[in-house]
């Protein structure tokens, strides 16, 4: 026969000892410590950010670095000899490797890229046009922003008719071609940065709105926005204080995306002569100038190709990096 087993209170006693607690580095890391740490350890992503960090950096100083101007066409001071389509030139660099120095007007001046068919300086231009760029991008892609964040945020609060209404609308919009925009623009407008701009702002905005749209259509369901609305809370008050923080992460995500499409699309419209008019430059307008030497001088379109195309990666190692670490796989954690 087996004894009779009692239970009695002492057999059950609460273990607080610190051997179960709660992992303290996880609970003191809050969300965007945790974004942060993911992005840091983002090889691809932190190469990228250091690219253009430094591309920022020669865009705002490396016009300085030359002494000229971007638009200024460099003479000799005694023969007044004009320096056209010269090859990248470092003196001393060419000292050291031939033991001769240049025989010409300029054998005492740097050119880093070397020159144009009118005798300005491709270093200047390069970081000028670069810095033109960027500027017009970031420009339109925060006015954009603005646009499409509000925009989606509204259509998708209030749904049924007004999201109906607004999302023909942006459907419509989105049909039409850039070019088309474009050329309507054209007509109406001068070529230069305004008409670059004000094509940037009717087309870059559809995207940010659908984003917007699809996390308010995810979040207003949630308890603390019914709480919000139940207490009284007007409408707008609701879109962009409770909602729209909570949006931030994917807007960056697609902000970090869009800089790359508005940067391209600059050149692009450059290239085809309706952007940037001369003797300003932007990387689009140096391209169609190193083109139509491209059999000839064919160091006149490399810079600006390359500046281009580094630009166009960095951005998107950036993007991919912040989407991994706003939304990070169960494997990566």
């Amino acid at each position: 026969m087996s004894k009779e087993m009692i239970v009695t209170d002492e057999d059950f006693v609460l273990d607080v000892s610190s051997d179960i607690t709660t992992d303290r580095n996880f609970a003191s890391q809050s969300f965007w410590k945790g974004v942060f740490t993911r992005f840091k350890n983002n090889k691809r992503a932190m190469t990228g950010l250091v690219i253009i960090i430094l591309i920022f950096i020669l865009a705002v100083f490396g016009p300085m670095i030359s002494g000229y101007g971007y638009k200024e066409i460099i003479t000799n001071g005694q023969t007044q000899e004009v320096a056209k389509s010269l090859a990248p030139r470092i003196p001393a660099l060419h000292r050291l490797f031939t033991g001769a120095d240049y025989q010409d007007a300029f054998a005492g001046k740097v050119f880093l890229f070397g020159t144009d068919s009118l005798g300005r300086d491709l270093f200047t231009r390069v970081w000028y046009g670069a810095r033109v760029s960027l500027m017009i991008a970031f420009v339109t892609i925060l006015i954009d922003m603005l646009i499409g964040m509000s925009y989606g945020l509204i259509s998708g609060y209030f749904g049924q008719v007004c999201d109906g209404i607004m999302q023909r609308f942006v459907e419509i919009a989105n049909s039409i071609p850039r070019l088309v925009i474009v050329g309507v623009l054209a007509t109406f407008m001068p070529k230069g940065v305004w008409l670059v701009i004000v094509a940037l702002l009717l087309t870059e905005w559809i995207g940010m709105s659908k984003i917007a749209r699809a996390e308010m259509l995810k979040i207003k369901g949630q308890e603390y926005i019914m709480a919000s609305r139940t207490l009284g809370a007007k409408s707008f008050r609701i879109i962009f204080s409770d909602v729209l923080p909570n949006t931030i992460g994917p807007v960056i995500t697609q902000v970090m995306f869009s800089i790359p499409t508005a940067i391209f699309t600059e050149a692009f419209l450059s290239f085809v002569g309706v952007g940037i008019v001369l003797p300003q430059c932007s990387i689009g307008s140096l391209i169609e100038d190193g083109f139509n030497n491209i059999t000839t001088l064919p160091y006149q379109i490399l810079p600006p190709i390359i500046v281009l195309a580094l630009l166009m990666l960095a951005f998107n190692f950036v993007g991919d990096g912040l989407r991994e670490a706003l939304a990070p796989r169960i494997e990566d954690m």
